[in-house]
């Protein structure tokens, strides 16, 4: 059969198999959901109308997809988007692909006790998810995100309008450099924290695609990690940082920083979990 008649069924096939030799192994359902973002129908539309006759055109734009994510492309940016916290960001090679690992992060603030009208800092914002999410869920806050990278700045700003949360700032600098923690009530981040010589570990499809400045962390994996905790310091009395963590990465940092936490008078409120039960979000508060 020519492309010219080719049907849904007819090109689900011949995807699935080509995605089934991929060397990362995507999931063959992604052959319908690509289908599905070409078309402008959802992927249940895709699984039902089989025998639907395909336009030329889209064959072509639907072959291309697939031939993008049999090389590891992530299909989060195939698609243009991705779910968090029961929203839809726009996302594309500029950002970090959010995880659902940190809508923990998103639970975590949500369940202190803030006070009314909370000011919410984010920081290293990349898509703005954590920004967004916070100021739509928290619609009496006031929320500012901050990323190195003019970039992400944009799309966060566009994923913030399109949204409903047009009233979130964004600010261009490194971490939080020349803002005034004491005057946020919480500040929030999903910085990197990956050492870059843990790169072979990881999936192609993550350092061949994601940003490597969201992902990995110069001179080792916790120094971020390690700048924002010792940023901690100059919060307010009764202010909070949210930070998500690596995987074994909480009991050793703060290990070696108690020293420094009892100094600044900071207090490790919670460490919680994710569903994998590793230690994913940790909680400060400045005493």
């Amino acid at each position: 059969m020519s492309d010219s008649h080719a049907t849904v069924d007819h090109l689900l096939g011949p995807a699935r198999r080509r995605l089934a030799q991929a060397a990362h192994r995507p999931a063959a359902r992604e052959a319908a959901l690509l289908l599905a973002h070409v078309l402008g129908w959802s992927e249940a539309q895709v699984i039902a109308r089989g025998e639907t006759v395909v336009d030329p055109a889209a064959v072509g734009r639907f072959t291309s997809l697939v031939e993008r994510r049999s090389v590891g492309e992530p299909v989060a940016y195939l698609l243009g988007e991705r779910e968090f916290f029961g929203r839809r960001f726009a996302v594309d090679r500029r950002v970090l692909i959010p995880r659902p690992e940190t809508e923990h992060l998103i639970e975590t603030v949500l369940d202190l006790p803030l006070r009314p009208a909370p000011r919410l800092l984010d920081i290293g914002t990349g898509s703005g998810c954590i920004a967004t999410t916070l100021a739509l869920e928290r619609g009496d806050s006031w929320v500012v995100g901050t990323d190195i990278s003019l970039a992400a700045l944009a799309l966060a700003r566009h994923n913030a309008v399109v949204l409903g949360a047009s009233t979130v700032r964004w600010l261009a600098g490194d971490l939080a450099e020349a803002l005034p923690l004491a005057s946020f009530d919480l500040v929030a981040s999903n910085p990197p924290y990956i050492g870059v010589e843990e790169e072979s570990f990881l999936s192609r499809e993550v350092v061949d695609f994601e940003p490597h400045g969201a992902l990995f962390s110069p001179g080792g994996s916790d120094t971020i990690l390690r700048r924002l905790i010792v940023g901690a310091a100059s919060l307010r009395s009764g202010g909070f940082m949210v930070l998500e963590v690596g995987f074994d990465q909480a009991g050793p940092l703060l290990d070696s920083m108690a020293s420094r936490l009892l100094s600044s008078h900071l207090a490790v409120r919670e460490l919680r979990r994710d569903l994998a039960g590793i230690p994913r979000v940790l909680v400060l508060a400045k005493e």
